[in-house]
């Protein structure tokens, strides 16, 4: 594990330099060299590692996630993976997938890192894109609301239209091109979270509305509040974009980016310093306006099944 941590640690540093906002502490190799024993740890683990003339060069670590959504899968997570050379990866996918498959994990995830040569290693082994994570700084000045919206914090008197909103985007994600298999909760099932978290002073809701009428929202909270975004992706003092879903009627007003920018200055205001956030690649919507918000990517979610 010293090797895989040391070689962790040369991965975060080459990464935060096109991304220093991630967090530093990871280029300490004892410190990788915990997420990496962690990632070994996890039940089922299981991968490959390379070495050439007596020295680590490379590893690479998957284990499956229990949740049925995602299939008969192995999932490689932020701290799954290091090489020196980006095209070595193929050579202990190649190692590594040969159990994966015989254990019938054919549903495959790997977290990789912003990194053009890996990226392009990872499609030439039949993987493709499927979900972004991003971070960006928070606004230096008060972002004002676009003409014609009005974007306030939410109420009590706001649960029904809460609730309804929550069904939106997995609604909408359901759908072509996205094609996402994620369970939709019902609308009693929504309101009866909405009467019960509404009052959360850790979370900090948004609506958006237009004509006195509310046509969407958005919810912003830390980042410590997302296992999505942990370890070597969590930059220290940041906020998070954790939902922002418009009425289909409603899209093409401005409201998604409204509301976005209603958690930005919000975040600003509370003092945090970055702000993270992540979406469906295939989400024409979402993977066009947070970019346009200032959202650059930093770790790329790609996915392939096997046998298809």
């Amino acid at each position: 594990m010293v090797a895989a941590g040391r070689l962790l640690a040369e991965r975060q540093v080459r990464h935060r330099v096109r991304h220093p906002m991630l967090p530093a502490e990871y280029e300490d190799p004892q410190l990788a060299q915990v997420e990496v024993t962690a990632a070994w740890e996890t039940e089922g683990a299981s991968g490959a590692v390379l070495v050439e003339g007596g020295e680590v060069t490379g590893y690479l670590l998957g284990a499956p996630k229990p949740a049925p959504v995602w299939g008969d899968n192995v999932w490689v997570e932020r701290a799954g993976q290091a090489v020196r050379q980006a095209e070595r990866i193929r050579d202990l996918y190649g190692v590594a997938a040969t159990k994966w498959v015989a254990d019938g994990k054919t549903a495959q995830y790997v977290l990789v890192p912003d990194d053009a040569e890996l990226l392009d290693a990872w499609f030439r082994l039949g993987f493709g894109s499927q979900h972004a994570h991003a971070v960006r700084p928070v606004p230096t000045e008060v972002l004002p609301v676009r003409s014609g919206l009005t974007v306030r914090a939410a109420n009590r008197g706001d649960i029904q239209v809460l609730a309804e909103l929550d069904l939106v985007l997995p609604q909408h994600q359901g759908l072509s091109p996205v094609f996402s298999s994620g369970e939709v909760a019902t609308l009693e099932e929504a309101l009866a979270d909405w009467e019960e978290s509404i009052d959360d002073r850790d979370y900090v809701t948004f609506v958006a509305e237009r004509n006195g009428k509310v046509i969407g929202s958005s919810v912003g909270c830390s980042i410590e509040k997302s296992s999505a975004h942990s370890g070597l992706a969590r930059p220290d003092n940041a906020g998070f974009l954790g939902y922002a879903a418009v009425f289909p009627e409603a899209r093409g007003l401005g409201a998604g980016r409204a509301l976005g920018e209603a958690v930005l200055n919000w975040a600003a205001g509370v003092g945090y310093t970055s702000v993270v956030t992540d979406w469906r690649v295939t989400n024409l919507q979402s993977s066009r306006a947070w970019p346009r918000l200032g959202f650059v990517q930093t770790f790329h979610r790609l996915h392939r099944m096997i046998g298809h």
